[in-house]
């Protein structure tokens, strides 16, 4: 199995450069888990690898997991790999290939502007938004992660206070998810109550190309909108997934679904 996975990425590495378009060269490699609250009346915690490509120009941050999908899904048979993985995951109860955080981002793409596609159902989008818009406080406290001296930073970000841990001696002014603007890389970000946090788990110096990725579901084409227009989508979709789907589809899927009811917070917190 391990080598069957080996080679299904193998093979959309290869497609990638051949059919995607090079934006930057990766210099450094940073893995982070994020971790989330995906249910606030349940409590439910989910986690997520993000991998976050860091280049000379360019930085490329996305979920490990959905780019997996993703991968799948470029492939030209990807309906038997898709079966063949769902009947592996109810033989073995085990978790079959599934997208968990949907956004790309591209910090410094186009110069000065980060670029964020995301996806709502059969809907790949693509926005435009501030590069190094936190208004960071740095802060005496230090500590160390992953053998690198960190220290604390805190800012008040689109309606969440975060505490983030960066460090000097890796100086690239970047981090996971949308954070950036430190004198070094963040290390570790979270908010007040911990429901999302994102701490490195991994760093590697490597050469690789960064990719801006494709969308591959619906009409394959991404649809321009806003930050603050997405949001009030993405709202509307998890109030009412089923309403969402049977505009798009002409599906009713009223009585499978649950009640209208918004089950966790965003991360952005100023679409309201």
């Amino acid at each position: 199995m391990k080598y069957y996975l080996c080679m299904v990425t193998l093979l959309f590495n290869l497609y990638n450069i051949y059919g995607q378009k090079i934006i930057d060269n990766m210099q450094l490699k940073c893995q982070y888990k994020f971790s989330y609250v995906s249910d606030t009346l349940a409590q439910k915690i989910q986690d997520d690898l993000l991998i976050l490509q860091i280049g000379a120009n360019v930085s490329k941050c996305y979920s490990y997991y959905s780019n997996q999908v993703d991968s799948i899904f470029a492939l030209p048979d990807r309906d038997v790999i898709l079966h063949r993985e769902i009947n592996r995951a109810l033989s073995t109860k085990t978790n079959y290939p599934h997208k968990r955080m949907k956004a790309y981002i591209y910090k410094n793409y186009p110069q000065g502007k980060i670029t964020v596609t995301d996806g709502l159902s059969l809907q790949d989008y693509i926005y435009e938004d501030d590069l190094n818009s936190q208004r960071w406080e740095i802060m005496d406290s230090m500590k160390v992660i992953l053998d690198y001296p960190c220290q604390m930073a805190v800012c008040q970000f689109r309606g969440r206070n975060w505490t983030a841990w960066f460090s000097p001696d890796v100086p690239v002014s970047d981090g996971p998810w949308k954070f950036s603007g430190l004198p070094g890389l963040i290390m570790e970000a979270y908010d007040n109550g911990k429901q999302y946090h994102f701490n490195v788990i991994g760093l590697e110096k490597t050469e690789e190309p960064i990719l801006f990725s494709e969308t591959y579901v619906g009409s394959k084409k991404f649809e321009k909108t806003s930050r603050m227009d997405f949001l009030k989508a993405q709202k509307k979709y998890l109030m009412d997934m089923s309403g969402f789907i049977e505009m798009e589809t002409g599906i009713d899927l009223s009585d499978v679904t649950p009640a209208k009811v918004m089950r966790y917070d965003l991360i952005e917190q100023d679409y309201k």
